[in-house]
């Protein structure tokens, strides 16, 4: 389905039980809905299941231009608008992580617990040359040739060789990503730098990374811990960056025992 939000198309699917509490669910950079396909099926029979492809990313518009992550947070509160969505569960997964951050601080009230998986509230700007050099290749080489690159990030190497098929499956979901989706997103992230404000979230906040994650390292979710209060860390052994794909048990089992019944 697809619906017209903050002057875009998005498109979602809803997944599960009528009359459940709504999950939303949030993906990372150059990836779609079908990240979360492993989760959309643990947790169909609990939750009404929202999920979305981000501005730029899988069916939704892919305008060309730097985008904000106010702009991405707003994109979301057009579409719970749209679907009359008032409060939501919201688990958020890198780049969905740091939109969910964002949005939890300029919409508090309708995200009723925060879950901020292998992702950052801060991205230091020592990092910046490497966003511009993702951004170069993309923009003169086209988006295959951060494929192999990326899924080395993403993955561990024993998971990589066990698990041809998924690194297929993943592997397209980044080579199909729009390059203005790309690079737009690409400029948004580097300015990320909520940490002092994570405190002036009210609702319950877990943190969940990969014990082997390269890209948003261990520490940055420390980070979040340690400056919300309250919050719940659970680090994943053997996962990398995608760790709700390399780990899906262990992720969906820490889920599950936050998350409300």
């Amino acid at each position: 389905m697809k619906a017209k939000a903050n002057g875009i198309d998005v498109y979602y699917e809803i997944h599960g039980k009528e009359g459940a509490p709504w999950l939303t669910l949030s993906h990372s950079l150059a990836c779609s809905v079908r990240m979360w396909d492993e989760q959309i099926a643990s947790f169909k029979d609990r939750y009404r299941i929202l999920a979305y492809d981000t501005r730029g990313h899988g069916q939704s518009s892919a305008p060309v231009g730097d985008y904000t992550l106010e702009q991405l947070a707003d994109d979301l509160k057009g579409l719970l608008e749209h679907l009359k969505i008032s409060q939501t569960h919201y688990c958020g997964l890198s780049m969905g992580g740091m939109i969910g951050q964002t949005f939890a601080l300029k919409y508090p009230g309708i995200l009723q617990t925060l879950v901020l998986a292998d992702t950052s509230s801060r991205i230091p700007p020592e990092v910046g040359p490497v966003w511009e050099e993702r951004i170069k290749v993309a923009q003169t080489q086209g988006m295959q040739a951060l494929v192999q690159p990326t899924l080395e990030r993403w993955f561990t190497a024993p998971y990589r060789s066990a698990h041809p098929e998924t690194m297929q499956r993943v592997g397209a979901l980044i080579a199909n990503t729009p390059v203005p989706g790309y690079v737009g997103c690409c400029r948004a992230i580097p300015k990320l730098n909520l940490t002092a404000r994570l405190k002036e979230i009210k609702v319950p906040i877990q943190i969940i990374v990969g014990a082997d994650d390269q890209g948003t390292p261990v520490a940055m979710s420390q980070a979040i811990h340690d400056n919300a209060p309250g919050s719940r860390l659970d680090i994943l052994p053997q996962a990398a960056h995608l760790s709700n794909i390399e780990q899906p048990q262990a992720f969906d089992r820490a889920l599950a025992e936050f998350l409300p019944t």
